[in-house]
């Protein structure tokens, strides 16, 4: 790994040579940060040999009580960045006080975040609380009573429960924001600056966010002083994830997906649609097909979801289909393909997306199924990755049929004597599905 300072900037680039991490030259571990040995022990029990880049260089400033700003993609290691300096902060001072809040995007988010706390946290007699929508409120209000340290919350539910003036934030002494970027995606910067408000002006704030739209940028200078600002090479894909390209045809996506899953060795796949009801029906007709399949998105109940996340994470489900906010928070390590049944629309999401696979070193895979109308964004992406993609054509592919469009009642259309009749024998029209997907998008002149 090399690290650049630009300004106040440090900029990362990992080492792809597989050695131990290091900064100027001197290998890091997990002791050079004189942790608490409570702590210590949770990092063991976690299994980390040895700090990812950006842990590296957040957990310095976060122990010296500074503000952050952090620029960093899924997969770099960033929430353990954050989790392991504030429980080192929190083991001194007051107990059974809320002292710290962190925000989160999505329930799934939050959840991971909690339960990465409760493993480091294990022997400190620090207590963490998931506050999130769609579960009864009692039993999160009950543990914040009850001497909760850390509040990990969605700002929505957290807004609510502040507003019933059920507890107050007034003793929280550091606030972090994680993933800023997909919070303000789903509009809950409104909630953030209320749930702000609410906070101590005098405490330590840290920012983390994949992107820098101009309002989390905005946001970031308010709330943040004198931040120190890491860069972890965040617009760049993983160097250990190979990038594949299938041309299909819209109507052949189906078939073709429950042929490769078949004929393929996929351990543990993740497959991204963009809307909840093809992620639903998509994991149905994969089930009805014999995979192991299960979806995740929105419409789901939080039990429904956690089931769902629970099941792929220890290997019940083979394959989870997701849209890109429900998959926000999945912390699944063994990840060995990511699909994109749809793809994304923007180069940052396709890096997301892929980030899922290909992690701590290992080699991962990703598939991107492209219909003819997505050339641009197959242009976008490959301008971001900085090469094209592999583009593979699965042997067969001409011969797969579409898959048949669901079933519709329609009323008997009228009959009009001698004009019905013709229409009855008129010879069908050539069907276009049925020819194979051989087109281009035009900057693909090589593969």
């Amino acid at each position: 790994m090399t690290c650049r300072l630009i300004g106040n900037l440090w900029v990362t680039k990992p080492d792809l040579s597989g050695e131990s991490s290091t900064i100027n030259g001197v290998v890091m571990s997990f002791k050079d940060f004189e942790f608490h040995p409570a702590i210590f022990a949770g990092i063991t029990a976690s299994g980390f040999s040895r700090p990812t880049p950006i842990q590296q260089q957040a957990i310095p400033p976060i122990l010296s009580g500074g503000d952050l700003l952090g620029l960093a993609q899924t997969g770099t290691g960033k929430t353990a960045a954050f989790v392991l300096p504030l429980l080192q902060r929190l083991m001194n001072g007051p107990r059974k006080k809320t002292r710290a809040l962190i925000l989160a995007p999505t329930r799934e988010l939050a959840e991971q975040i909690h339960e990465n706390i409760t493993t480091f946290a294990k022997n400190t007699g620090l207590k963490s609380v998931a506050v999130y929508g769609g579960v009864g409120k009692q039993q999160q209000i009950a543990k914040i009573r009850n001497g909760a340290e850390i509040i990990v919350a969605c700002p929505g539910r957290l807004l609510d429960l502040l507003n019933d003036r059920l507890f107050n934030l007034k003793s929280v002494e550091t606030l972090v924001l994680d993933e800023a970027d997909h919070m303000f995606d789903q509009g809950f910067l409104p909630d953030v600056r209320r749930i702000i408000k609410q906070v101590p002006t005098v405490r330590q704030s840290l920012v983390f966010s994949a992107t820098m739209p101009g309002q989390i940028r905005h946001l970031a200078e308010e709330i943040l002083n004198n931040p120190a600002k890491i860069q972890i090479n965040y617009k760049v894909a993983a160097p250990t994830i190979t990038h594949t390209l299938i041309q299909v045809a819209k109507e052949k996506k189906t078939a073709l997906l429950k042929t490769l899953m078949q004929e393929w060795d996929m351990s543990s796949t993740l497959i991204f649609t963009r809307t909840k009801h093809k992620a639903k029906n998509l994991a149905l007709q994969l089930q009805r097909a014999g995979c192991n399949a299960v979806s995740l998105q929105g419409n789901m109940s939080q039990q429904k979801r956690q089931s769902a996340m629970d099941g792929f994470k220890d290997g019940r489900h083979k394959i989870l289909v997701a849209t890109d906010i429900a998959a926000r928070g999945i912390d699944v390590e063994n990840i060995s393909h990511v699909i994109n049944y749809d793809a994304p629309d923007t180069a940052e999401a396709y890096t997301h997306r892929t980030g899922r696979t290909g992690r701590a070193e290992k080699k991962g895979k990703a598939f991107t199924f492209a219909a003819q109308d997505d050339g641009k964004k197959i242009a976008l992406i490959e301008r971001h990755l900085g090469s094209k993609m592999i583009c593979e054509q699965p042997a067969g592919l001409e011969h797969i049929e579409s898959e048949p469009a669901p079933q519709k009642q329609h009323r008997p259309a009228p009959q009009h004597g001698r004009k019905s009749q013709n229409a009855a024998t008129k010879a069908p029209k050539k069907s276009r599905r049925s020819r194979a997907c051989t087109f281009d998008f035009g900057l693909r002149k090589s593969a």
